[in-house]
Formats: C-alpha cells, sequence, structure tokens
C-alpha cells in the first residue's frame, strides 16, 4: 500500500509542476502590469494620450462616483429638514469671496493674457496647420498624413485631412459660458434670457467669480453670508444699501494701483522686442502651467458643470436652463443640457497633437503613427520654439521612441 501511494504521489508530480508554472506565470505578469512604471511620485513613468470617446451616444464619465454624489444628496437634504433656516457659513456658497483664491484669480487672469500675447507672437515663427473639415491641428511646415479626419466626406478621402493655416483660436481653446451678475441671488441663466445674457470665456467668468473685477462685465459683490431657507437662498440685506455697497466696494477692494495693473496692457512684459525666441517660449508655457495650476485650485471650491454629452460648459452653483443641447438623447431632455460636475479639460481643451521631432523633416506617416507622441498644442509649440520638454509630458511625446525609415518598417516587429 505504501509502494502504491508513493507510486502515484510521483506520477502526479508534473501535473503540479505544471500548475506551479501556470500559476507563477500569471501572478508575475500581473506584478509587472502593476509595478512596471512607477516613479519617484506614484505616477506612472509612461502615461498616453486620453483617448477620446469612442461613442458619442454615451455620456461623460462622472469625475466623482455616483455613490458620493447620492450620499451627498442624502447630506444635504437631512440638513435641510433638521435645519430649515440656516446661515451659510462656508464661503463661496455663501455669497462671499475665499480670500485666499483672489490672488490666485488675478493671476490666472494675467497667465492666460500672457498666453495668447505670447502665441501670437510665436506664430510668427512656427507655423500651425488646422484641418478644413475638422478639428485636427499640426504644429510643422507642412500637416501630417495621418488619416483620422472625421469631418464631413472624410469616407471619400480615406480620412486624410487637408490642410490650411491656422491661428491661435487654433491652438488653445476656452469655451464660452453665460455671465453671472449675481452667483448666489440668481444662479441661472433661463431659457428666454439666452440673448440678453453676455457669453464670455468660461476661465474668465471663473476668474470673475472668484475676485477678479473686469469693468464690461460687473459682479455683484458681498460683504455678509446669504441664508437657506428650505433649499432656497434669501439674502436679507436692502437693495438700496446693497447698491450703494456696490459701489463703494468697486472704489475700495480695487484701488489705483489695482485697476492700473487691470486696464493696461497685462501684456507689457512681451511689448518689449523679443529677440530671443527661447524665453519668449519659456515665459508663455510657464504661464500655461500657471494658469492650469491656478484654475485647478479654484474648481476645488468654486462649482463649474459641463453637459454629459456636448462641450457646454457653465461656471456657478447650477448649470444654466437654455434649451441648446443638440447632442445624443436631446429630445427626451427637450433641448436641456445633462450637467454634471466639470474637469479642467473641460475648461481649458488641451487639444493634443502629434510631436514633431524635426520641424523641416518629411510629414508623419500613418503607418508609422504608433511610434509617434502626442502633447497639447500649446506645449508643443512652445518647445518646438525652444521651451524646454516639461518632464510631465516626456513619456506622452514618446521622446525615447526613434520611428524607423521608410525601408525599416518591413523589419520592425
Amino acid at each position: 500500500m505504501q509502494r502504491r501511494a508513493l507510486l502515484l504521489q510521483i506520477s502526479q508530480l508534473p501535473k503540479l509542476h505544471r500548475r506551479c508554472n501556470q500559476a507563477y506565470f500569471f501572478s508575475s505578469g500581473k506584478t509587472q502590469n502593476f509595478h512596471s512604471f512607477p516613479d519617484n511620485n506614484g505616477d506612472p513613468m509612461y502615461s498616453d494620450v486620453p483617448k477620446p470617446r469612442t461613442d458619442k451616444s454615451q455620456r461623460k464619465p462622472y469625475p466623482t462616483p455616483m455613490k458620493e454624489l447620492i450620499k451627498r444628496a442624502k447630506q444635504e437634504k437631512e440638513l435641510r429638514k433638521s435645519l430649515p433656516c440656516r446661515l451659510l457659513e462656508h464661503p463661496p456658497a455663501n455669497g462671499l469671496l475665499v480670500p485666499e483664491l483672489v490672488d490666485v484669480a488675478h493671476r490666472v487672469y494675467r497667465a492666460r493674457e500672457l498666453i495668447l500675447s505670447g502665441l501670437s507672437k510665436l506664430l510668427q515663427f512656427i507655423p500651425v496647420q488646422r484641418c478644413r473639415f475638422c478639428y485636427e491641428v499640426h504644429i510643422g511646415n507642412v500637416g501630417h498624413e495621418i488619416r483620422t479626419c472625421t469631418g464631413p466626406k472624410s469616407g471619400s478621402r480615406s480620412a486624410t485631412h487637408v490642410w490650411r493655416k491656422g491661428g491661435v483660436g487654433d491652438v488653445i481653446f476656452f469655451p464660452k459660458c453665460f455671465h453671472l451678475y449675481d452667483r448666489v441671488g440668481k444662479s441661472r441663466v433661463v431659457h428666454d434670457e439666452r440673448h440678453s445674457a453676455p457669453r464670455i470665456p468660461a476661465i474668465l467668468e471663473l476668474c470673475i467669480q472668484a475676485g477678479v473685477d473686469v469693468e464690461n462685465y460687473p459682479s455683484k459683490r458681498r460683504t455678509k453670508p446669504v441664508y437657506s431657507i428650505e433649499g432656497r437662498i434669501v439674502d436679507f440685506e436692502s437693495v438700496a444699501g446693497m447698491d450703494e455697497m456696490e459701489t463703494n466696494l468697486f472704489v475700495e477692494n480695487v484701488d489705483d494701483t489695482e485697476v492700473d495693473v487691470l486696464r493696461k496692457d497685462p501684456n507689457s512684459e512681451l511689448n518689449a522686442e523679443d529677440t530671443n525666441l527661447i524665453e519668449l517660449s519659456t515665459r508663455t508655457l510657464d504661464s500655461w502651467f500657471e494658469m492650469i495650476g491656478g484654475v485647478r485650485k479654484i474648481m476645488e471650491k468654486y462649482n463649474v458643470w459641463t453637459c454629459g454629452y456636448c462641450p457646454e460648459v457653465q461656471v456657478g452653483p447650477k448649470g444654466h436652463k437654455v434649451r441648446m443641447c443638440r447632442a445624443s438623447k436631446h429630445q427626451s431632455r427637450n433641448g436641456l443640457h445633462a450637467w454634471q460636475e466639470a474637469t479642467i479639460n473641460d475648461l481649458v481643451g488641451p487639444n493634443y497633437v502629434w510631436h514633431v521631432h524635426d520641424l523641416n523633416g518629411p510629414p508623419l506617416r500613418n503607418d508609422l503613427k504608433r511610434y509617434y507622441g502626442k502633447a497639447p498644442a500649446v506645449v508643443e509649440l512652445c518647445v518646438q520654439a525652444g521651451a524646454p520638454v516639461p518632464d510631465q509630458y516626456r513619456s506622452m511625446m514618446r521622446l525615447d521612441v526613434v520611428p524607423p525609415e521608410r525601408d525599416e518598417v518591413d523589419l520592425v516587429a
């Protein structure tokens, strides 16, 4: 019996060895996929371009999980039941400004102006191409040959782009939204007010609500918080006293030096003759990162909304009620937008473009597109003008990848 049991165990050793190897292979494969590219900051060393939605009829992903949104709504509902009338304490929900974000808003406002001025000067030296039928942009003397056009009659052209000269609006795009005079008292623009309410870039509206005073777009500034009565915002300050206080606030809060800073050309640093193209591109790239970082800080406190199906955005406590959505399933919403929390890419479109190693070289080929990297159009333009490559975009631009030559394509696996 012992000999028979021993022979049985020996016969099962190859099967056990095969199972162990298979388990080790899959476990090691998982480990490599999970731990293969970390860096010191915890971010992946290799980051690719965020892929666009393939199905436009599907809703955009929620930045905050739905369970968390439902939990917040239940907490707010319970708070309204327990305290029907309460004084809102935390800005900006109570109508007051967030003091630590006022300076950030001014820096974002100035950085945006510096970016627009810097790009207009860089375009005199670095050519920009834009497709006639779609929103594809390319930085270089000649447009690329990658077949990604989705415009009208792209099938007859085999998705080949038709290039023409581009401008600053093609490199960087700021979506517009409705301007709110009183972001708390009158937080929504209804459909009948769609022609009377001005539309301005959403990033400018965010700066105005965060504390920047622009002459053509006034904003109501309060000194006392508002009340919430069963979910409705109530302001007990008198209208006459508020009007008088607004004039005093504009004179007191914005002194002569600040008015001069805002009214004078914010690009005075760039108005002088820029003989060094590298300094101009570096300064423009620094302004880009300053603007993006400031917008992220402001969006942590101030609400920004976007439609779940179209690019429309709105800065304020709530989204507007203008029936102008023409995206998927708009008939069931009667043209109203499906509002959800916005991200930084909804407020400042990065507009990714293909990275070119040599502006004077041959155009990018369609059969080699897997070897090419991408970067935001502003970053690509500044890098081509001589600015150093930012560390966070090195892997995305695939600087360590050498595309094969035309006679080497068949030799590459």
